[in-house]
């Protein structure tokens, strides 16, 4: 099932939602903490978790799919993202060197050709870092939250999928041990459930956080032009206003 921008809009604008952000970006810069002079996009709804690199990488910008909507992002200044078809991205071949995907893998309908295009685009030495529910954790049973939309994975699911694909997988990890639950008390003892959940049970996070690079061999299937965004602005009206 596909989720609307508006609710993800929404989710991380509710303090669960926030919450959520801090432990999430948290885990994104202790793999990416040097991202300096590279460009590096958000596919998906990456954009709770961009803000800290844009003054750091050269380049930062946010693809949404065409299935999910899109919104102005950021805010203020230059806008920075695009509506796309995740099966034909707008950009270059090699030309991502930190590729970002959060509520977007899941959420494909079609995962070999979204694979080809992440693959495509990501330099010979770039990072793909997915941020993708488990299957295992609670937060995938919960309609209550994006990550119980879409298809969840497991940890060998991802691994086979990303090796058929020309991925190699580097590091694994997970996050949101806490109980998807607004509850104030649950939501001031975040920080202590994550830490006792990646020592007690690694396995059983809401999410799986995966980092991989790609193999150089090329893979299989037809190639087809495609029309490269130079700058990340919206195209006037195909994006949906803040409010």
């Amino acid at each position: 099932m596909q989720i609307d921008v508006v609710q993800l809009r929404d989710f991380y604008a509710t303090p669960l939602g926030q919450v959520v952000t801090r432990l999430i970006t948290g885990r994104i810069h202790s793999r990416w903490r040097n991202v300096s002079g590279g460009t590096l996009i958000g596919l998906g709804y990456a954009t709770p978790y961009l803000g800290g690199f844009r003054n750091k990488a050269h380049c930062v910008g946010a693809l949404m799919p065409a299935g999910q909507g899109a919104l102005i992002w950021p805010s203020s200044g230059p806008k920075s993202c695009a509506l796309v078809d995740e099966e034909r991205l707008p950009l270059a071949d090699n030309s991502v060197d930190f590729l970002l995907v959060v509520h977007g893998f899941e959420m494909a309908g079609h995962v070999r050709p979204v694979l080809r295009e992440m693959w495509r685009v990501l330099a010979p030495q770039g990072r793909l870092l997915m941020v993708v529910p488990n299957r295992r954790g609670v937060w995938a049973r919960t309609e209550g939250t994006p990550f119980g939309y879409g298809r969840p994975y497991s940890r060998g699911q991802l691994e086979v999928i990303l090796k058929q694909a020309m991925f190699c997988p580097l590091s694994w990890g997970g996050a949101l041990f806490v109980p998807p639950f607004s509850r104030n008390t649950m939501l001031r003892t975040a920080v202590g459930w994550e830490r006792a959940g990646a020592r007690v049970a690694p396995g059983f996070g809401g999410v799986i956080l995966v980092e991989a690079t790609k193999e150089l061999e090329a893979p299989v299937g037809k190639v087809e032009k495609r029309r490269v965004v130079t700058e990340m602005l919206p195209a006037r009206g195909s994006l949906r206003d803040r409010g």
